[in-house]
């Protein structure tokens, strides 16, 4: 079927909206009909080429949308479903086979690869092949095929063009705190960036009842919205040293700290912010070069922890129905976070996402 689908041809923030084949399904895949999709900072690094991707690619990785037609295989939806799309994994290596499917040892070229596993792409036009299966969707586009391990149904009854953010940013920044970190209540955590994975951890920290959500940022305007979404306190790091406001705030440091910029300097700063036994969480990937340097003594005599945290540590099919749940009943509002732009507006959605202008850009496909 011909689609039409926003193409990333260079190394630049502007995508070309052209129509494309789309290949029918496959007896393992699924046809979504997009209702809307997120626009996620990971999409607009591959844009810039700072996460490289072969090219001509359709990129978007927070879909959702409703079940159009299933292969012969499919067991887990049926057409007429409303889905969201989330990141891709094998199924089958140690990772995925002991839970943790966000680690799976094919997480790269299953999301950022370009093609199918045979490496063969859905998508083409007039004999180009362009290059698809981006986080096994690419979502960039008023249909995708995906599969059984990625897409996750949602009620009927929920707001299908809020969902799509909940299968990467969302759900990155509330996982880090539920399942990742599992912050207690009445722990401190300071939350370096406030942006869409930041705000999602601030009301995350919120949820399970911390006692010290310290938001820290250069933009004030956000650091008034983390304060209305659960912050107890907020820094301006342009304005004031942030490691000492921590520490004035929790008298001993953080017993968390979440770093959502890729700054080297900001992730240094939540590692010297840390209490004893505290951790520090990396959530944004830089480039592939950036190194990150720390005191060894800092570290080793407070038992302190950095550690990786990619996709939330979440098992999708569990956690991004919850947070759904949690939203409909006013608990996790990350519609706050949401403004909606027309699909052919993509670029406008991408530059102000870029610019800081927009926190979490939703595409609509009417």
């Amino acid at each position: 079927m011909d689609i039409r689908a926003a193409v990333s041809r260079g190394k630049s923030l502007e995508l070309s909206m052209e129509t494309v084949r789309l290949a029918a399904p496959r007896e393992d895949e699924i046809l979504v009909r997009l209702v809307a999709t997120g626009v996620c900072h990971t999409d607009l690094k591959v844009c810039q080429d700072g996460i490289r991707v072969p090219r001509p690619v359709v990129l978007g990785h927070e879909g959702s949308g409703v079940v159009e037609k299933v292969g012969s295989r499919i067991t887990k939806v049926r057409s007429g479903d409303h889905v969201v799309m989330t990141f891709n994994f094998c199924g089958a290596c140690p990772s995925c086979l002991e839970g943790a499917v966000t680690y799976c040892h094919e997480a790269h070229p299953r999301n950022f690869g370009g093609s199918r596993p045979d490496g063969s792409s859905p998508l083409s036009r007039d004999g180009e092949l362009i290059h698809g299966n981006f986080f096994g969707q690419s979502s960039f586009a008023s249909f995708a095929i995906c599969n059984e391990r990625n897409v996750v149904k949602v009620r009927n009854d929920l707001p299908l063009e809020l969902l799509g953010p909940l299968g990467c940013g969302i759900q990155t920044g509330a996982g880090a705190v539920i399942n990742a970190l599992r912050v207690a209540a009445g722990r401190s955590i300071a939350i370096f960036g406030t942006g869409a994975v930041g705000l999602s951890a601030v009301m995350a920290a919120r949820l399970v009842g911390a006692s010290k959500i310290i938001a820290v940022d250069l933009l004030q305007p956000r650091l008034s919205l983390a304060m209305e979404l659960g912050a107890t306190h907020a820094v301006n790091a342009g304005s004031e040293d942030a490691r000492e406001a921590i520490l004035r705030y929790t008298g001993h440091g953080a017993d968390f700290a979440i770093d959502t910029t890729t700054v080297t300097q900001v992730i240094q700063q939540a590692i010297r912010c840390l209490a004893p036994r505290g951790t520090c969480a990396v959530m944004a990937s830089g480039n592939a070069q950036q190194e990150v340097c720390f005191n060894v003594i800092h570290l080793l005599s407070g038992g302190r922890t950095v550690r990786g945290i990619i996709e939330g540590d979440s098992t999708p099919d569990v956690f991004i129905p919850l947070l759904a749940d949690l939203q409909a009943q006013g608990r996790f509002p990350f519609d706050r976070l949401v403004r909606y732009y027309p699909f052919e507006r993509i670029n406008d959605a991408i530059a102000d996402a870029h610019a800081g202008r927009t926190i979490k850009p939703i595409l609509r496909f009417i």
